[in-house]
């Protein structure tokens, strides 16, 4: 039997994790002294909602290595094989503590990769995981296709905002203060394990051209499904998608509310594309 574990910036909820008999390890996000847990798709529209109102952006913390130890323990007592496959290394420290709960452990059963992923993309590599692991596949072959995919996964998105980014301290006030003005809409991707900036728009209709030409640019593996996100507005992502679909003539897609993980660097309102590449 093989155990995969995933982390919560995947944005699988605790509903569909029981679905596809994985383990969800949290991390923590914190207004204040208040912790917003995402656990359901009715979270991910709560801390959203928090979000709009908050003057000072919340905290997103890597699970501790003793919430990793407890699965590799469980699995461990009853011999499995475990697959870990944790947010981007270059996003956050979860990695790090996966390694450390194994090595506590005293378990050689585990396989711990770093995704370079998050969002829609880690997911897309979850869910391929769980393909092959109920097509019997070994360990040593989930881990191994999964090392040589997880390079072919391209997340890109439109952000509605700047304000975010001014609250974390990536752009400085005077710069989202004009952008806010010209309408400016930062398109980014996540590429060599980090967010970087695709370019910029003026409206969101223009962001979605950016993203749209990144994926004509690309040579598609429509092996894999086309997935979509959205940041609190399901009405929102499902235009995007359809129109995407009727645009490419897409038959395999997917529509997904992303959580608070990146959606605090993100903000409400986001919009996002992932696929696969040859």
């Amino acid at each position: 039997m093989i155990r995969i574990v995933t982390d919560s910036a995947s944005d699988i909820t605790i509903k569909e994790a029981k679905s596809l008999n994985i383990d969800i390890v949290p991390l923590t996000i914190t207004f204040d002294d208040e912790i917003c847990p995402q656990n359901t798709l009715e979270d991910f529209d709560t801390f959203f909602n928090k979000l709009k109102t908050t003057s000072i952006l919340p905290v997103t913390s890597q699970p501790s290595p003793e919430l990793y130890l407890n699965v590799f323990n469980e699995a461990k007592s009853k011999e499995e094989d475990v697959l870990v496959i944790t947010l981007s290394s270059g996003l956050s420290g979860t990695l790090n503590s996966a390694l450390l709960a194994k090595k506590m452990s005293n378990y050689e059963k585990i396989y711990i990769l770093d995704s370079k992923q998050a969002i829609l993309t880690q997911r897309m590599l979850v869910e391929y995981a769980v393909k092959l692991r109920d097509e019997n596949k070994s360990i040593d072959e989930i881990a191994k296709t999964l090392e040589n995919l997880k390079d072919k996964l391209v997340v890109c998105g439109v952000l509605d905002t700047l304000k975010y980014l001014k609250m974390s301290g990536r752009i400085p006030s005077s710069l989202a203060f004009v952008g806010e003005l010209l309408n400016i809409k930062p398109v980014v991707i996540l590429k060599d394990s980090v967010l970087k900036e695709l370019g910029k728009s003026r409206g969101t209709k223009s962001g979605i051209n950016l993203m749209y030409k990144q994926f004509e640019e690309s040579e598609i593996n429509f092996d894999f499904p086309v997935n979509f996100g959205y940041t609190l507005d399901k009405d929102k992502g499902l235009e995007f998608m359809n129109e995407t679909i009727s645009k490419y003539n897409l038959k395999n897609t997917n529509l997904y509310p992303i959580g608070g993980v990146i959606g605090t660097h993100v903000g409400p309102h986001c919009l996002a594309i992932a696929f696969a590449r040859k």
